[in-house]
């Protein structure tokens, strides 16, 4: 029996729309838009269905995690098949995201039954100690890269916490980053009411941040935008966890395994099209392997296949849409005029853009190299050159993002200097940037967000409110 019953898509009224194959155009189905009327209606089902989950036993809520996670596992070819298409991943990509997502779901299971608090010393005759407490409704938008990934790492751990979500997927990615999840949750038990889907536009969202029961903002999408959503959530006094964009660096050292690192450098780049916020944006490589090193990458770009991921073995699928396909292009054609060298790519049919070496890419001005020094946030990857050590940390720094890093080195006490010396908040040695585990910390510096918010403790401090408590064993006599 499917899992998706698309009558349960047509309960909002924002107007309807259609789910879009990026790949043929083909409409798979419809649905409707919520409006921002729309909101009040579910944070309020929200904020009264959250309190009876707050007092279930945690048990209770564990069982509906790991229940949510096998469900995802059993309904592989239903949700595999919709972000396939609907997002335009190859079946690899697809795999990922339903093994992580049943990978949240089980490590939020865990949450619900870890210690709630700390005893603390007291100078007064009582117990005096701290108790974790739900934050009551999350308010999650998400976008459409890794939209199932992406949602079921905000709403998994805000569930298993005590609290009700109101999750706001992207639109182009409604299906697999929010009808999906919501169907398996129902599936798994989930008392009515704990999860609303409302996928909308920038009006929708506003109002969700905006809703007085919607106490934290769960974000993940660009900067600019990360930009409007803090600015508002402080405005109504309530936090946002903002992961937003990235420009990160892979650096190559002189003593780089060239014939290693090809495969590393090119997945840090092209993997699902190089739409990821953690996606090397600048490989910075040592002088003495620069020529070779640009070369074997744009070799290894000629040689991946672009096309249809449901119906062909392909290594990158579509962009979303033409709006980012002509974003990307213009970064490409811009660097170009400005002198950069377009050593392999450059080109697209539809919305297949072919994967990118830009050699020459230039010191990181945006005016003189864009491919360079903006987050392109496409199969793009631009190459510049280095002498030093320094001079490696200095151009691996030169950016307002402070996402992730990667270096390729054989010698891993120099990479893990060069790394204390680069703020980001992700690090990986003889690995990409494109890296993440529900277990880890995840988030990014500067431009890229407002720091770790995902996994393990990082999730609780998210997701709930600290409250201190004392207890007396008579009332406490005062002065007057």
């Amino acid at each position: 029996m499917p899992l998706l019953d698309p009558a349960r898509w047509r309960l909002l009224h924002g107007g309807e729309a259609a789910a879009v194959e990026p790949a043929t155009g083909e409409a798979l189905g419809t649905f409707t838009l919520a409006a921002p009327s729309d909101v009040e209606e579910a944070a309020l089902t929200a904020a009264r269905a959250q309190r009876a989950w707050a007092t279930a036993p945690y048990s209770e809520r564990a069982a509906v995690l790991r229940r949510a996670g096998d469900l995802i596992r059993r309904h592989e070819p239903e949700i595999g098949e919709w972000i396939v298409r609907e997002s335009g991943s190859i079946r690899g990509k697809a795999d990922f995201e339903i093994r992580t997502a049943s990978e949240e779901c089980y490590e939020a299971a865990a949450l619900a039954h870890r210690p709630l608090g700390q005893v603390l010393p007291s100078t007064a005759p009582r117990l005096s100690y701290t108790s974790r407490m739900p934050a009551g409704v999350v308010g999650v938008i998400t976008p459409f890269n890794a939209p199932l990934v992406l949602a079921a790492r905000s709403v998994a751990p805000a569930l298993a916490l005590g609290n009700a979500v109101v999750l706001k997927p992207d639109p182009r990615t409604a299906v697999c980053g929010g009808h999906a999840l919501a169907a398996v949750f129902a599936e798994a038990g989930l008392p009515e009411g704990l999860l609303r889907v409302l996928p909308g536009g920038a009006e929708t969202g506003r109002a969700l941040v905006e809703d007085p029961r919607v106490r934290v903002v769960s974000f993940t999408g660009s900067t600019r935008a990360g930009r409007a959503v803090g600015e508002l959530a402080a405005r109504h006094l309530k936090r946002a966890h903002l992961e937003l964009g990235g420009n990160s660096a892979f650096v190559v050292l002189e003593d780089a395994d060239l014939d290693a690192a090809m495969s590393t450098a090119a997945w840090a780049s092209f993997f699902h099209q190089g739409q990821v916020c953690m996606t090397a944006g600048r490989h910075l490589v040592h002088s003495s392997r620069y020529d070779e090193y640009v070369e074997r990458l744009a070799a290894k770009a000629d040689s991946l296949t672009v096309g249809d991921p449901y119906r062909e073995q392909v290594h990158l699928g579509p962009v979303i849409d033409r709006g980012h396909l002509d974003r990307i292009d213009e970064l490409v054609r811009g660097s170009a005029a400005a002198g950069v060298r377009i050593a392999a790519g450059g080109r697209y049919r539809d919305l297949f853009y072919r994967p990118t070496v830009l050699a020459d890419a230039g010191p990181g001005s945006v005016g003189a190299s864009p491919a360079y020094g903006r987050e392109v946030f496409g199969p793009v990857a631009p190459v510049r050159a280095f002498d030093t050590l320094d001079e490696a940390v200095a151009l691996a720094g030169d950016s307002g993002y402070g996402l992730a890093l990667g270096i390729v080195t054989r010698d891993t006490a120099r990479a893990l200097d060069l790394a204390d010396r680069v703020p980001t908040g992700l690090v990986h040695i003889n690995d990409q940037t494109v890296n993440d585990e529900p277990i880890a910390p995840f988030g990014g510096l500067g431009d890229s967000g407002t720091g770790s918010r995902f996994g393990g403790e990082a999730n609780l401090d998210a997701f709930t409110e600290t409250r201190w408590t004392t207890v007396r064993a008579t009332p406490a006599a005062y002065p007057f």
